[in-house]
């Protein structure tokens, strides 16, 4: 049987550099997320205490429990989160696959122009088209509801997935798809049996960015959401922090800043092993 080769001491040792550095990155990255985690289960004397501590004395539920019952309750919230992100995520792939298919596939006048007319709203900031989107979403009766908001989220989504999803259709060689007409594939044939399977790695890539995107997003939701019982997560989290008679309880923001990171942190786990290959995609041919 073949013995796996080992790294020599020597290699070890010139790695070490590498080593201490990613290892210092980890705890700089991580330490945030670990003083929140733990400050939620702290009780407000503690959380508020001199000098801080890192380890709870008294582990409690009690600002997990305020913040369950404020408002309209966490789960309405968290519903209202889920639907938009839901919404976002799927006319942003469904949308961006077809134009990214397109415009890797086809020819038609000006096909670059308006590529490029697309991805030059990614130099446009949002704050600029706050009273424009506004008008538009009165107009079309769509203002202070979620598919309004999400369609908001879907329009500044869609350069980027467009921009990815046309990579990763021309990273597929053209072979393939020649050979799939040839054996009588329509288009949407070609599209869904051989450049989908393929281009996976830029649709999960779209679709974790869309769901971050649109499950964050605060400024949009706190403009456009007039009715308290629609308000997603981040906007609750403004409430928790301002609503009580005691002035900021910091406690009840850092447990919901830990339920808001738990559906933040199982899509990309689930997504991770094609994350990078859909950011590469179309890289390198």
């Amino acid at each position: 049987m073949a013995r796996i080769a080992k790294p020599s001491t020597t290699a070890l040792r010139t790695n070490i550099p590498f080593y201490m550095t990613g290892a210092g990155l980890i705890c700089i990255f991580a330490f945030p997320v670990i003083w929140v985690l733990a400050a939620s289960f702290k009780t407000e004397a503690e959380g508020r205490g001199s000098p801080l501590s890192l380890i709870p004395s008294v582990f409690t539920l009690s600002k997990y429990t305020e913040l369950w019952n404020s408002g309209a309750g966490a789960p309405t919230y968290i519903l209202n989160s889920v639907i938009v992100s839901a919404i976002t995520v799927c006319v942003t792939v469904i949308v961006s696959t077809l134009a990214g298919y397109a415009f890797a596939r086809f020819r038609f006048p000006l096909k670059n122009t308006i590529f490029f007319i697309i991805l030059m709203k990614l130099m446009v900031p949002f704050p600029s088209l706050l009273t424009p989107l506004f008008m538009v979403l009165q107009t079309i009766g769509l203002n202070n509801s979620l598919v309004g908001i999400a369609l908001i989220y879907v329009t500044f989504q869609l350069p980027f997935s467009v921009f990815v999803m046309r990579n990763a259709m021309e990273a597929i060689p053209k072979e393939m798809v020649e050979a799939a007409e040839m054996d009588g594939a329509g288009v949407l044939s070609v599209l869904r049996y051989v450049l989908l399977p393929i281009a996976l790695p830029g649709v999960a890539t779209v679709a974790l960015f869309a769901f971050l995107a649109s499950w964050n997003e605060f400024l949009a939701a706190l403009i456009f959401l007039s009715d308290g019982e629609k308000f997603t997560l981040p906007v609750m989290l403004l409430n928790a922090q301002t609503n009580f008679d005691a002035g900021v309880n910091w406690g009840a923001v850092e447990a919901g800043v830990v339920i808001s990171m738990i559906p933040c942190l199982i899509v990309f786990l689930v997504l991770q092993k094609y994350y990078v290959g859909g950011l590469m995609s179309g890289a390198v041919k």
